[in-house]
């Protein structure tokens, strides 16, 4: 059992006990952060309360991108099967968001019901009206992959003023809504149609706070030439440099995420070694969902901690009598000063603060009197929470983390590639020669041997200075050749027989080729005579 107890004076008398992450965050969220946010009314201008189910789910993945992108074709690739409500098709075919989920029975549950479920993390989604709840669908399937994660699927976003009004509910907003509580957001575009529409850009800057959950996909990058492919992945960074306004780099997964040959095979191991890449980031998010649980509460308490300091500031200017309409727009219109006073009284960072504009216009429909006044206490229990709760927190995190055993998402894709001939690298680099039966270093080695007889071996090894001079001809750093030394030496006597000197040339070759050396030496590069020592 997992506890961890408060020894601040300023808490109650009775020691807080948490059982898992989870229990704790719920509590904390509750008892500390929640009063904060319903005095203040964070919920009418940011994001609705949080409930168990929040965090309680598994790790989701959102998808995001223009129509015809391969979004619901990325989810098929990931499942190896297809699910309840999936349509595929040139044309804007998902025109509903799709929340892909595990369950026994294969089935579709409707928006209005599942926003009644307690055990759906989606109740907050009732907010967003009808018009919303009737393009939202939960598709329940038994998948191995989905045992581990849910994903969000979404209406292909199109250009146009029409598009954006005819959907009949804040597009953006809901998103936005989804980027608070998922842990990967994945944006997908076409290698051929790279254009970012106005409703996408919208789209974009409406996930600002959550870059860190952003991952971008470049698709069907099969389907042109290599020279293409580096102008197309070019003008894709410039066109998100252009809306994502962060001095780091978005990091881009270039491949073909469908079950289909390859068009142009060309760059195939490219398109390998970057699937490689987002599966392991994707398989990543079992293991890290609680501690980005634990971020993301800490986002919303600092986002909370700001908002009351604005209210209340607010509350304290406004007239208890006459002036009030006109004290409420000179408040509004000055709101940016407001900003600036409560980041200098209270050493606040600029990028704590919402949106100006956004503020603004949500200020309009409010009434300033009826805000409430600062209430330090309220303010204590949420920095008493961000000061220790958290770090017990983070000591919980480690603790389950430690015992339990590493969980990552399995099945579908994630399985295809793991063992076998087909497996990334497979027979490549350090691994090359795995299913010979002659010592795949042999093939150079008689070339090897006319340079280790030119080092002056004594009873026939050379010393490590004499193989030194030879090896460091390949300029590698020494970090590496000494990690090749500790390879080859293997009787550990700090010579090198004439197999352990091809041996260490070949790992050099490997390694000049931009391979990476393998932690241990593979039973198959082990010299012949040598292999009774390594046993």
């Amino acid at each position: 059992m997992f506890s961890w107890l408060g020894t601040d004076d300023r808490r109650k008398k009775e020691p807080e006990v948490f059982q898992t992450v989870s229990d704790g965050l719920k509590k904390l969220y509750k008892t500390k952060l929640l009063p904060l946010e319903e005095s203040y009314k964070f919920h009418e201008f940011h994001s609705p309360a949080l409930e168990d189910a929040d965090f309680d789910n598994k790790p989701m993945v959102l998808l995001v991108g223009q129509y015809s992108t391969g979004k619901t074709s990325f989810i098929r690739y990931l499942l190896e099967q297809d699910f309840p409500g999936m349509r595929i098709g040139p044309e804007p075919t998902t025109d509903s968001f799709i929340a892909v989920m595990h369950g026994d029975i294969e089935g579709v549950i409707p928006g209005n019901a599942l926003v009644v479920d307690p055990k759906k993390p989606f109740r907050k989604l009732n907010a967003f009206g009808n018009a919303f709840l009737n393009r939202f669908v939960c598709a329940q399937l038994p998948n191995p992959v989905l045992e581990s994660i849910s994903v969000i699927d979404t209406p292909g976003i199109l250009s146009g003023e029409k598009q954006r009004i005819s959907r009949g509910y804040d597009f953006a907003a809901v998103l936005e809504w989804f980027a608070e509580r998922v842990d990967r957001i994945i944006l997908l575009f076409d290698a051929h149609k790279l254009d970012i529409s106005d409703e996408f850009s919208e789209v974009i800057k409406a996930l600002k706070n959550h870059e860190d959950k952003i991952r971008v996909v470049l698709n069907k990058a099969d389907q042109i030439e290599t020279q293409q492919l580096m102008r197309v992945y070019g003008a894709l960074m410039w066109s998100l440099g252009k809306i994502v306004n962060t001095p780091e780099v978005i990091r881009v997964y270039i491949g073909s995420f469908w079950s289909h040959p390859l068009l142009i095979p060309d760059n195939r191991k490219l398109f390998e070694a970057e699937e490689q890449d987002l599966f392991k980031d994707i398989q990543s998010l079992p293991r890290n969902a609680a501690l980005r649980k634990l971020n993301d509460l800490i986002k919303r308490a600092r986002l909370a901690k700001v908002h009351a300091y604005i209210i209340s500031s607010l509350k304290k200017e406004m007239p208890s009598v006459f002036g009030k309409e006109n004290k409420k727009k000179e408040l509004i219109a000055s709101l940016a000063d407001i900003y600036k006073r409560i980041e200098r009284e209270h050493q606040i960072s600029p990028g704590d603060f919402p949106n100006l504009k956004k503020m603004q216009d949500q200020l309009q429909a409010q009434d300033l009197t009826k805000f409430q006044p600062l209430k330090p206490k309220l303010l204590e229990a949420v920095d008493d929470m961000l000061a220790n709760d958290i770090a017990g927190l983070m000591v919980l995190v480690r603790q389950e983390e430690n015992q339990k055993p590493n969980p990552v998402v399995k099945g579908g894709a994630f399985d295809g590639t793991l063992d076998g001939p087909f497996g990334h690298g497979y027979g490549e680099g350090a691994g090359e020669g795995i299913d010979e039966a002659e010592w795949v270093v042999s093939r150079d080695k008689p070339a090897y041997d006319e340079i280790f007889y030119t080092l002056s071996p004594v009873n026939g090894k050379v010393t490590g200075a004499n193989a030194k001079r030879e090896m460091v001809k390949s300029k590698l750093p020494n970090t590496v050749l000494g990690k090749i030394w500790k390879l080859a030496d293997i009787d550990k006597d700090g010579m090198l027989d004439d197999e352990e000197f091809a041996l260490a040339n070949h790992l050099i070759k490997v390694k000049l080729e931009g391979h990476e050396l393998p932690p241990e030496l593979p039973a198959h590069l082990v010299p012949p005579t040598k292999r009774k020592i390594q046993e």
